[in-house]
Order: structure tokens, then sequence, then C-alpha cells
């Protein structure tokens, strides 16, 4: 292969074939580990992030098909204790062409992306590889094209940008570095990238043009892929700060404004001396549709629930704020909890949004210290006394949303000074914790349970509340969760 004197510097001397192969080595080991981590990363149309993961590992895979075949053309043309032959072209001019290249096995030619191009100023001659011909889709029969038929070829856009490249290398001595698209004789676009020098003759003038031009269709388009599922990601990511954000500020709406303890009524042997303590997802951003809540009604008594929508973000917490509104509103007109709870159902089943909710109501009456509650497909409230713990026996109810016309039973349980009442939601105690016992599901009720002694002998909701929190809330929860304490005495 001849050698070049190019305008601005001369001829690299080729690397020694051991470091070659030794790229090529590194360049295979690479490829494999990518193409791993690419089977791994198996696309999810519901999740962008996967999305441009695996655009980004294809691309990678391409670079580094690319980086391999032009490493195996370098190594193909320098065959061991061969070294380049010098020759001469007609006016002292210099000559190169890219050799074909071949299989790993070496058996022979095989289509690449790339060939290589020489423009003879000085004999009009034009020297186009083998490659070159099947990327413009021409047979060498057909002929290779002049400075002057090349535009032919190329799409009428991006015309005046390879006029431009042209007359700046052959007039300026500038070398060419662009892209630009063609229109193969079969109709098919490709965007090729040209990357090439003037070669001045012994005057210092530009005696012909050399390049290599490189089919770059697929990799663009990989990078495009990258490009969309990089904005599809951002574009979701803010959606989903914008819904966390509007989820957060209507639960906060809704929630009871109290913080820290609340007394009802404020006083007397038998009130309730209440605090709650909510327990977001490992992620904090899967907001939901629990709740607890304490008032007093009208009548002197007071209510309590929880309860848990299914779903997540602003249609959860919007469907929670319309639950939790209808059932303060019914409990103030002084509806029971078993029919408050159907009409709940009621409610539910006929939104615009179908969903699933689980809930305790509760009423408390201090007159009496008796607890009147109901509940929908929902963990029974926990009642210590005394150093033990049990659960509240649960009268008949389904979820709320599972079936029209459902009926919700009631039961009565009489309060003791002393006697300490939690309620909460699932999510409590995550299955992933691996405990031993079956029992032990989301609700975490055997672990609230073996906490009775020290729940009893708290002396304030708050602090039952703080012994709940520093049991369950280092634990990696998949959902969010609540607790609510209620504690009967002065």
């Amino acid at each position: 292969m001849p050698s070049h004197t190019f305008a601005d510097r001369s001829a690299a001397q080729p690397p020694e074939r051991g470091t070659v192969e030794a790229l090529i080595s590194q360049t295979h080991r690479l490829r494999g580990d990518v193409d791993a981590v690419r089977r791994d990363a198996v696309p999810d149309e519901d999740d962008p992030r996967l999305r441009w993961q695996r655009a980004l590992c294809d691309l990678a895979v391409h670079h580094l098909d690319d980086l391999g075949l032009q490493l195996g053309q370098l190594r193909d043309g320098m065959p061991p204790g061969a070294e380049a032959p010098l020759a001469e072209a007609a006016g002292g001019v210099a000559t190169v062409q890219l050799p074909a290249t071949r299989t790993e096995s070496g058996s022979g030619p095989v289509n690449t992306p790339a060939g290589s191009a020489e423009w003879n100023l000085l004999t009009d001659e034009v020297d186009w590889s083998e490659e070159l011909f099947r990327l413009f889709g021409r047979s060498p029969e057909d002929g290779a094209l002049s400075l002057d038929e090349l535009p032919s070829f190329v799409v009428p856009e991006d015309q005046q940008l390879l006029t431009a490249m042209v007359t700046d290398c052959l007039v300026d001595g500038k070398p060419i570095d662009g892209e630009f698209r063609i229109t193969r004789p079969d109709s098919t676009t490709r965007t090729v990238h040209m990357m090439g020098e003037p070669v001045l003759d012994a005057d210092g003038c530009t005696a012909s043009m050399w390049a290599v031009v490189r089919d770059v269709t697929e990799l663009r388009r990989r990078r495009q892929a990258v490009h969309d599922t990089r904005d599809s990601l951002r574009r979701q990511q803010h959606i989903a700060r914008t819904e966390r954000r509007i989820a957060v500020e209507l639960q906060e709406s809704v929630l009871p404004p109290w913080r820290g303890s609340l007394r009802l009524p404020p006083g007397g042997s038998t009130s309730l001396d209440l605090a709650a303590h909510y327990l977001p997802s490992a992620t904090g951003a899967l907001i939901g549709g629990d709740w607890y809540d304490a008032m007093p009604l009208p009548d002197g008594r007071a209510l309590l629930s929880v309860g848990d929508l299914t779903g997540h973000g602003v249609a959860a917490t919007s469907g929670m704020a319309m639950l939790l509104g209808a059932l303060r509103g019914m409990a103030v007109a002084g509806a029971e909890p078993g029919p408050l709870m159907g009409w709940l159902n009621q409610l539910l089943d006929a939104s615009a949004q179908p969903a699933l909710g689980s809930a305790v109501c509760c009423r408390y009456d201090p007159a009496t210290a008796t607890l009147t509650w109901s509940q929908a497909g929902h963990p029974a409230p926990l009642l210590f006394r005394e150093g033990i713990g049990r659960a509240l026996e649960a009268p008949e109810g389904v979820l709320l949303g599972a079936t029209s016309g459902a009926v919700y039973g009631q039961a009565e349980e009489r309060l003791l000074p002393g006697d300490v009442l939690v309620l909460r939601t699932d999510g409590l105690s995550p299955r992933s914790m691996g405990l031993d016992d079956p029992a032990d599901d989301a609700t975490g009720a055997p672990r609230l349970l073996a906490l009775a002694p020290r729940l009893s002998a708290a002396r304030s909701a708050q602090e039952c509340v703080r012994v709940v929190a520093e049991e369950f809330g280092g634990a990696e929860r998949e959902d969010d969760a609540c607790v609510l304490v209620a504690r009967i005495g002065p």
C-alpha cells in the first residue's frame, strides 16, 4: 500500500501486529460483557428507565462491533513480516486503498460498512475499494463516481454541505470530517461519515484527495433511540415528580391537622389520648391512599378511623380524600359505623375510577367507655391491657368497592383506663423481612402484640407511637402505612 504525504503531516507508522491483536481481544471481551448486560436489561414498555438503559446498551454494542471491524481491517492490512509497499503514482502522487475485511477465520471478504476512495486531480482517475461500491449500492462495472458525480447520490438537503467540505479540502487543504446522506439505486437512504485529507505533490499543490467513507446509519439510529428514550425518561420523571407533589399536598390537606397528640374529649378518666404516625415507602415516591383520622362528634363522642385505598399517586390520594370526606360527613350526621361502611361501599362502587379500599371505623363514647366499630376487609384493631395484647373479634365486612349492596356488621368493646388501642393499615411489616411466623404478614400483628409490655407501660399515646415507630420505622417497606394509637385515661 503506498504511503501518503498529507497536507499537514507525514503518514504515521502502522502499529505492531501484536498490539492490534491485543486490542481486538480486549474489544471482543468487552463486547461480550456489554452484551451480557444488554440481555439482562429486558425492555419494559411501561418503564422508560429500562427502555433508556437498553438503548444505551444497544449503542455501546454497535460501537464495539464497529471498533472490532476497523481493528480487523487494520490487522488484515499488515500480514506478519510484511512491510507496507511503497510506490509512486503518476506525477509523484501517492495512492491508497484499504483491503477488504475478512471473516474471523480469514476465509474471505465480507460486507463492511466502510470503504476507501481516492480522486486523482492530475489524471482524473478515481479509485474505489470494493466496500465503497457496496456501500453506495453500485457494482464495479458501473464505475466509481467522480467528485462532480458524487453529489448526484447525495440528498438535496446535504449537497451544499458536501460541496463545502470538498472545496475546503482541495482549495484550502483542510481535512474532511463530516456526515451526509446518500440515496442508493434501490431508493434506500443511508447516512455516511467521510474522513479524508488532500495529498500534495512535490511542489506542494493538491494533487489528489483520499477519503474513508463509513456507513453510520445504524449508529445514528441507535443514538437517536438513546436520545428519544432519555427524553421520555426525563418527561416521565418530571410527571412523576409533579404527581408526587400534588399527591403529597392533597394528602397533607385531608389528613388531620393536629401534630403530636390529641385528647378527646379534653378531660376525664375515660377520655382518649391520641397520637398517629405515617410511615412512607422505602423509595418515598409511592404516595398511596392510606389515611388515619380522629375527630370529635357533635354529641360528645369521638370518631376514629384508618383505611387504605388501592393504587398510588394522585388517583389514590384523591379517592382517599373523597372517602374520608364522606366518612366524616356521615359520622357528624350521626351514622352508625356499620351502615356508614355500607354507604362508603356504595360510594366507591359508583365512583368514576373503580378501586378497592379497606377501612376500620370506630365511634367511642366517653360516657360509657364503649367502642363501637366496623371494618371492611381491614385488620382488626389491637387492644393492649395489663401487658397483654389481642386482636378484637372482627364483625362481618368485605372490601369497599368489592361488591354492590354489601352489609357490614358492628361490634362493641368496653374499654378500661390504661387500655391502649392500636389501629394500622397494611404495609406496616413487609413480607420481605423473612420472618419465620407465617402469620406475621404485612399487618405486623404478631410483632405488635409482642410489644404489649412496653405499650401497656407507656404513659401517653405519643410514647406508644414512638415504640411502634422504633419497631417498624427502619424497615424498607414496599408500600406506605400509618398507625393510630388511642390510650384510655387521664
